[in-house]
């Protein structure tokens, strides 16, 4: 589960939410659920005592599943159960990070909690869409949505120190992980190739069998006749019996290891722009068309560097994440209503 350390973010969840309540009487009935998306301000949960509704619900379902805004707030049913769980889950962990923060005394100045206020000001359009703000989320008080900046700034400086800053990953551990892993960095000898099949049915009698292979045949004559990618996708398209005729043959980039070793053992011998003769694959007649070989290689620690510390970071942020929300829940009464 992620989370959202921008307060920003945190706060336009609760302007989307918003805008969405606003627009629930004119939605239509569809084959979404509606419970959802016509907040009251009625109790959800209570983590320690403190009252969390169905605003901030929606809020955070909103944000799981940005998609509903643009079908007037709605969830799909098959997914709505999933994703209520997932933001009470959120909601649960955000308020029992703000509740440490204040417990360990944890402060915002004036002057920042000023700017992220007018900063937060400046993302809405109009004057009347702030004052509608205020009015659902905030009872009409500027003090309200000072409140909810400050306690969004905090949450934000929590996890900044005891996730993200704990995370970086050096880089002496990069450059440790990528020599103890090279494999993993290896990519083999691969073929950008096309292919037509010509399906072969089970229990075929011998005449029908004779009768597909003419049909190969003749499918064969008109692919060794096209001149290019083009062309001979376009006969893809037209006569293949595999799902790939819908990419014009188009494989891209494969190894030896994904493809049925016949098919292997010829493609990875034809030269470029080269149209193979009948192969017998599997449950098919296939016809291949080389269009490039690429050789192997090793991907140098400068090349995979910057994707390297985004993958641990990200799953050491994770990892430490989950053993916090674990922390703060010991001892915690949580009551979901």
């Amino acid at each position: 589960m992620k989370w959202r350390t921008c307060y920003l973010l945190l706060l336009l969840g609760a302007l989307g939410a918003a805008r969405l309540t606003a627009q629930a009487g004119a939605a239509e009935k569809s084959t979404t659920s509606n419970e959802a998306m016509n907040p009251s301000g009625k109790a959800v949960v209570r983590v320690n005592g403190a009252t969390l509704t169905d605003r901030d619900l929606l809020r955070e379902m909103t944000a799981i599943f940005p998609y509903s805004r643009q079908h007037g707030g709605r969830f799909p049913k098959e997914m709505e159960a999933d994703i209520r769980k997932g933001a009470l889950q959120m909601m649960e962990f955000e308020e029992l990070v703000y509740q440490e923060a204040q417990r360990r005394k944890m402060q915002v100045s004036a002057s920042r909690l000023e700017q992220a206020t007018n900063e937060f000001k400046k993302q809405l359009p109009s004057e009347q869409e702030f004052q509608n703000f205020l009015k659902t989320e905030c009872q009409g008080s500027e003090k309200t949505l000072r409140e909810k900046v400050r306690r969004s700034l905090l949450i934000e400086d929590f996890l900044n120190a005891e996730i993200t800053q704990k995370a970086v990953v050096s880089g002496a551990e990069l450059r440790h992980y990528y020599d103890l892993h090279k494999d993993r960095f290896y990519t083999p000898e691969q073929v950008r190739i096309q292919t037509i099949s010509i399906g072969i049915p089970d229990n075929l009698s011998q005449q029908d069998d004779i009768k597909v292979r003419q049909r190969a045949e003749e499918v064969l004559g008109k692919a060794k006749a096209t001149k290019n990618y083009e062309e001979f996708g376009m006969l893809a398209e037209k006569v293949s019996d595999d799902d790939w005729r819908v990419m014009m043959g188009d494989h891209k980039a494969i190894s030896r290891k994904k493809m049925p070793p016949p098919v292997a053992d010829v493609a990875f011998k034809m030269n470029p722009n080269q149209v193979s003769e009948l192969i017998r694959a599997e449950n098919s007649w296939c016809i291949v068309r080389l269009n490039e070989k690429i050789a192997a290689h090793q991907a140098t620690y400068d090349e995979v560097k910057a994707s390297l510390k985004r993958d641990m970071e990200g799953r050491k942020a994770d990892g430490l994440r989950q053993a916090l929300d674990r922390q703060l829940r010991k001892g915690a009464k949580v009551e979901e209503l």
